[in-house]
Parts: C-alpha cells; sequence; structure tokens
C-alpha cells in the first residue's frame, strides 16, 4: 500500500509541533485520527519513525533519514499546487491548434497579434489539415470543424456559422457571360471538390427541386485553391463568406444568382477531446477567437 499525502501531512505536523494534540488542531482533526495516520504511515515502511514516551517525541534514526525526504515531497507537491493556480491566473503554455488552411488563413491568422498580445505567455502552434484528424494522433489541443460533427468522442463549443455563396471574378463574367438562372450554370466553368463530394452540392435548386449536384471542370482539395482560382478568372465557385469577405470587399468577387441562393450556411465547432481537462490556455483562445470572430464579422 502506498503512503498518502495526508499521511505525510499528519507525520510533518507533529515533529514541528512536537505532540500530537497540537498537530491535530494545526490540520483540524482529531488527536485519534492524527495518531491512526501515524500508525499506518509507520506500519506502510515497516520501521519507527517516533518514540512515544509520556513527557516528549523523538525521531529515530529512520525518522531522521525519512524527515528529509518528506519535506522535498511535500515541498514539491506545494510548488506544483502553486505553479498551476498562477498558470489559472496568467494563462501560459504550448497551444497547438488545427484547422483547414482556409479558416486558418483567413480567420485565424489575421488575430494572432492581438492574442499573442493579450497572452504572451501562450506560444502557438498552428497547422492545417483538408481532411479531419485524430486530435490525439496528431498532438492537437483544438481543432476547428467546419460543417456538421459526427464525432460524439469530441467537447464542442459552436464558434459561428458562415453563409455559402455563388461568386465569379468580373474578369470571368466579362469574358463568359453572367448567368440569369440556375440551368445556365451548365454552360459554365464550375470550381469544385475532388473530395468529399457533398460539398459539391451547390445552394441553389436543380429542375427536380433537389440541391444542384455539379462536375467541377476544375477539382481541388481546398477551399483557398477554389478560392484563388475564381480570383484569377477560372470559374464560378460556390464559397463561404469567411473566406470571400475580402474579395467581395475589394471588388474580386463578385455574387450570382442571389434570389436563387438558398440562406444555407455551415456551422464551425471548437473540438477537444472529452477526457482532456479545459486548461486556462485551451479557454482563453476559445472565449477570445469567439468574440473575435463576431466583433470582427469575420464569419
Amino acid at each position: 500500500m502506498k503512503i498518502t499525502l495526508e499521511e505525510l501531512r499528519a507525520w510533518l505536523a507533529v515533529v514541528d509541533s512536537g505532540s500530537l494534540t497540537a498537530a491535530a488542531e494545526q490540520l483540524n482533526q482529531t488527536t485519534s485520527g492524527i495518531s491512526r495516520a501515524i500508525s499506518r504511515l509507520e506500519s506502510k515502511l515497516q520501521t519507527t519513525l517516533l518514540q512515544r514516551t509520556t513527557r516528549r517525541l523523538m525521531l529515530t534514526d529512520e525518522g531522521q533519514l525519512f524527515l528529509q525526504h518528506a519535506r522535498q515531497i511535500l515541498d514539491s507537491v506545494e510548488e506544483a499546487e502553486e505553479a498551476i493556480a498562477l498558470r489559472r491566473e496568467t494563462p501560459s503554455g504550448h497551444l497547438r491548434i488545427n484547422a483547414a488552411t482556409p479558416f486558418m488563413l483567413h480567420a485565424i491568422v489575421p488575430l494572432v497579434g492581438e492574442f499573442s498580445r493579450r497572452y504572451p505567455q501562450i506560444t502557438l502552434e498552428l497547422n492545417t489539415d483538408e481532411l479531419m484528424i485524430d486530435l490525439l494522433e496528431q498532438q492537437t489541443d483544438i481543432a476547428i470543424r467546419i460543417g456538421e460533427l459526427r464525432d460524439s468522442t469530441l467537447h464542442a463549443r459552436l464558434l459561428g456559422r458562415s453563409r455559402l455563396q455563388l461568386m465569379a471574378s468580373p474578369d470571368y463574367l466579362a469574358r463568359h457571360g453572367t448567368p440569369q438562372n440556375v440551368a445556365e450554370l451548365a454552360q459554365h466553368r464550375l470550381l469544385g471538390f475532388s473530395y468529399p463530394e457533398q460539398l459539391n452540392r451547390w445552394p441553389v435548386d436543380d429542375e427536380n427541386g433537389e440541391p444542384l449536384h455539379i462536375t467541377p471542370t476544375i477539382a481541388t482539395s481546398s477551399g483557398e485553391t477554389q478560392r484563388l482560382l475564381a480570383v484569377h478568372g477560372q470559374g464560378i465557385v460556390r464559397i463561404s463568406h469567411y473566406l470571400s469577405r475580402e474579395d467581395q470587399a475589394a471588388g474580386r468577387l463578385v455574387p450570382l444568382l442571389e434570389a436563387e441562393t438558398k440562406q444555407l450556411s455551415h456551422p464551425i465547432h471548437a473540438v477537444w477531446y472529452r477526457n482532456s481537462a479545459l486548461s486556462t490556455r485551451i479557454r482563453c483562445f476559445l472565449d477570445f477567437l469567439s468574440e473575435q470572430l463576431t466583433e470582427k464579422q469575420l464569419l
């Protein structure tokens, strides 16, 4: 049976105070409780630590030796508790964040400077993947997931929703014309995903009243690649507002078929494992990201 911290504290209190009664008062316990803790400790160590007489308590040689180690153990525990308490007050440590490239570039990277000014003792590691990753395998603290969640082993916090639009560059439209209805999209160059296939369903209805499923003229694995292709006049793209807002504001992309476009949006969650304690640095980042995405209307 292993020694407990309570037994060590009881024994050191007796040594320091000189009596069972004083130790009991110091620890707010009964004298009999302190006596039992000392007896358990000696039984586990299979040695006598204190010589008890009617007038005083004396350390044995083994007790003198054990005293040094016991103090080091309790000092280390107190230092660890103080370090954790200080970290709660002053968030610090390494924070690993994973997101798809478009969200990382357009939503997180612009906020890094402000976050670092607020929390200078938190170091960031920003990683990108276009497909969902295993958080434990990739040693990731927080992942940003866009779309409906399917993994029930994760904690999740909704950060917001991003509206989907159809857009193209003025240059493309000048060369190929502007589609006036959904049917005319079949005559245009369409930018879509190589995987997963459900991302090639657009927020407009086909002739059967179902979401339009396109066959891309150019297929990519990244929404950021599609954005750049659209900006450079290579076709029409289905794109999230967080990804297109700067291009639209600058006139590099313009919306199409707005009347026909359904009000569809992708939920955006921050996720972390259920068995992971929500450390202060994680909580700080989630609060900061949620605040900034709303305040700056980044979604």
